[in-house]
């Protein structure tokens, strides 16, 4: 008697093979790239516009004052303020606002400088200095030292001008150039800035190497923590210059005598000739001589900010 086996009782070993089945992906995760890719399309266009409007916020009074340096008197006011037009007068402007009453541009140039270097240039170092070392050293009293250094960036330079005169006149300083480079010289918002950039950009472990190895305090600040907190460093000499530079108040009290004004109060005594009795009115000359207090401004800013980002690596390698 014979018994067939059938298929499902066969003893046959061999694997089963079963049909390829092909799964159809969600076109949810290309859809949702394309989304996030215009969303970033979109927001990168309203960041251009954005942009360019202060672009021409920040350029449009410089271009106006580019433009009607070019004018003369006349000119100045019988033309549209956006565009040149009449004669081209640029040159004629410079030559008579730095000859203009024996010079006296020049003077206050001189003197804006003198400013500039000691006051804008000692506030610098010795914010660095001071914050630098509320950053890396310990002493009874720094949380009181950090709360006057807040409080101090908090107070207004114009609420401690009448102050700070009253206690000039006293000793004898107003109307000197001591008046106006003193109080420069003091700047808690640099101090603070240094201080806080100090804490992450200097390594304790590099300082302590460089004592191990004999060097003293002011040799390791000079040599190597100057060196990383250039960045920092450049930043507040960057905020010291032009407030400096672009200081009226103080020079507007503290100095009485023309023969140390800066170019901001010399150029206001221009604009004011006009409404005085008998004055001349010499818009052009004051017209043309902001637009060379500005160049300087410009250049050094242009000249700085290379040292932003080579004093970021210098710091690390050296």
């Amino acid at each position: 008697m014979s018994v067939r086996l059938s298929p499902a009782h066969s003893s046959d070993t061999s694997p089963t093979t079963f049909p390829e089945v092909k799964t159809r992906r969600s076109p949810a995760p290309r859809l949702n790239s394309q989304r996030r890719g215009v969303t970033r399309k979109r927001s990168s266009i309203l960041l251009t516009i954005l942009m360019g409007v202060m672009a021409v916020y920040a350029l449009l009074p410089l271009f106006w004052l580019l433009v009607n340096s070019t004018k003369t008197q006349t000119s100045l006011f019988s033309s549209f303020g956006l565009w040149f037009s009449g004669d081209f007068a640029l040159w004629d402007n410079i030559v008579g606002t730095l000859t203009y009453n024996d010079g006296e541009f020049l003077r206050w140039l001189a003197n804006t400088v003198l400013y500039v270097v000691v006051g804008a240039g000692g506030a610098t170092f010795l914010a660095t200095l001071a914050g630098y070392g509320l950053a890396k050293f310990d002493f009874p009293g720094k949380r009181g030292v950090f709360a006057v250094v807040l409080g101090a960036v908090a107070i207004p330079g114009t609420a401690l001008a009448v102050p700070t005169f009253l206690m000039f006149s006293q000793m004898g300083l107003t109307n000197t150039p001591w008046s106006v480079i003193i109080p420069s010289l003091i700047s808690p918002f640099g101090l603070y800035l240094v201080w806080i950039y100090a804490l992450e950009s200097v390594p304790t472990e590099v300082l302590e190497a460089a004592r191990m190895d004999g060097a003293g305090e002011f040799r390791t600040f000079f040599t190597i923590s100057l060196r990383m907190l250039a960045p920092g460093f450049i930043t507040v000499l960057l905020f010291t210059v032009v407030a400096t530079w672009n200081n009226y108040f103080l020079p507007l009290i503290m100095l009485s005598q023309s023969t140390w004004y800066p170019l901001t109060v010399g150029l206001n005594s221009w604009n004011a000739q006009a409404t005085t009795a008998g004055g001349e009115a010499i818009y052009n000359l004051v017209i043309t001589g902001s637009f060379l207090t500005i160049v300087p401004i410009v250049g050094a800013f242009l000249f700085l900010q290379r040292f932003w980002q080579s004093g970021l690596s210098a710091g690390s390698v050296k």
